[in-house]
C-alpha cells in the first residue's frame, strides 16, 4: 500500500511561519524525488518546491524563493516544507507528491506518481 500523508496546515496571520510535513510509506521513497504543490480556489495546481532523492538539490517556484525551505530527513521518507513570512496569497491546499524517476522536470505534475490528500493553509491579512 502506497501512502503519502501531509500534516501541519492551519490558519495563521501574514508574516507568520508554518511547517508542513509529508510522510511516505509503502515504497522506497528514500530514492524518490519529492515535491510540494499547492492549489488555491479557482486556480490550477502549481509547483512550490522539490527535493532530489539525496537531498542535495532543491528547487523552488519564484513566488516562494527565499521564504520557503524544503528538506528531508536522513531516512528520506519524511519531507518538510518550512514556510516563513507567509502572505495571504500563499493560501491554498498544499499537496505532497513523490516522483520515482527524478530529473529536471521537477515542476511537472504529471511526473509525480503518488499524491497525498492535501493540507489546508490559510493566511489571514
Amino acid at each position: 500500500q502506497v501512502q503519502v500523508v501531509e500534516s501541519g496546515g492551519g490558519l495563521v496571520q501574514a508574516g507568520d511561519s508554518l511547517r508542513l510535513s509529508c510522510a511516505a510509506s509503502g515504497r522506497t521513497f528514500s530514492s524518490y524525488q519529492m515535491g510540494w504543490f499547492r492549489q488555491a480556489p479557482g486556480k490550477e495546481r502549481e509547483f512550490v518546491a522539490a527535493i532530489s532523492w539525496s537531498g542535495a538539490s532543491t528547487y523552488y517556484a519564484d513566488s516562494v524563493k527565499g521564504r520557503f525551505t524544503i528538506s528531508r530527513d536522513n531516512g528520506g521518507t519524511t519531507v518538510y516544507l518550512q514556510m516563513n513570512s507567509l502572505k495571504p496569497e500563499d493560501t491554498a491546499v498544499y499537496y505532497c507528491a513523490a516522483d520515482p524517476w527524478g530529473g529536471s522536470h521537477y515542476y511537472t505534475l504529471q511526473n509525480y506518481d503518488y499524491w497525498g490528500q492535501g493540507t489546508q493553509v490559510t493566511v489571514s491579512s
